[in-house]
């Protein structure tokens, strides 16, 4: 393991309960009729937004791939937050990648691949595989991670996605290889995105995985779905 951060660290420095949710809450907007979870919008941050953007209630999420809580939030929370917050217009959710590692650098290029529908279905789908692919990452040997750090940036990102059988996983989403090798080679969103991670601990103080601000709010010490989810009918109420 400690071979494998060890190559991960290279590849960065290359860079430079749904039935409480439901019943509470203040009036919902004349438009509440609307399903939500089909509203995703692309911010000028590379971040998304799942949902009503005139919902009361604002919840950005500081996500990394890497992060085990992080897949483990995903699992707990998507369908409570879906149903309860999002399709009724309650609320919206905002992702932003959180960059530890450069196998987050890989997966949140992959995150973005295609049109902003497309985000939230790769998003879980990377983050539900996370323990797949993590433990091939672990059972790698040092010669074959070695191919991941390469002055190239587009060819390693390529052999990350090729070891850890990424491009199964894109295909199955609707990506041919050609598509997500265009996505992995945009290295000047890779850069947008590790600004916006040094931004997040140093201007909103995220210094953990998964992190969240409720209406620009930072929660500090919460770091999962038992923790947020009272913080999020406190503020529905």
């Amino acid at each position: 393991m400690r071979s494998l951060l060890k190559t991960i660290g290279l590849l960065v420095a290359a860079l430079g309960g749904i039935g409480l949710l439901a019943g509470a809450g203040k009036p919902l907007p004349s438009n509440a009729a609307r399903n939500w979870n089909a509203t995703v919008v692309k911010t000028a941050d590379d971040s998304y937004v799942l949902g009503n953007p005139d919902a009361p209630l604002k919840l950005v999420e500081y996500i990394s791939y890497t992060c085990s809580h992080c897949a483990h939030f995903e699992q707990e929370s998507d369908a409570q937050l879906r149903i309860g917050l999002i399709a009724p217009g309650k609320g919206s959710i905002e992702v932003r990648s959180y960059l530890r590692n450069g196998l987050d650098v890989t997966m949140s290029l992959l995150s973005r691949c295609g049109p902003p529908s497309k985000f939230f279905g790769t998003h879980s789908a990377i983050l539900r595989s996370q323990a797949q692919w993590m433990a091939t990452a672990g059972s790698l040997t040092e010669a074959q991670r070695q191919r991941w750090v390469n002055p190239n940036f587009a060819i390693g990102m390529r052999n990350v996605a090729s070891d850890l059988h990424m491009y199964e996983l894109m295909e199955k989403r609707g990506f041919n290889r050609a598509q997500v090798d265009r996505c992995l080679a945009d290295k000047p969103l890779a850069d947008r995105l590790a600004k916006g991670t040094k931004d997040a601990v140093e201007i909103d103080n995220i210094n953990g995985t998964p992190g969240f601000k409720l209406n620009g709010v930072v929660l500090a010490g919460t770091f999962s779905w038992d923790a947020l989810k009272p913080q999020i009918e406190a503020r529905l109420r």
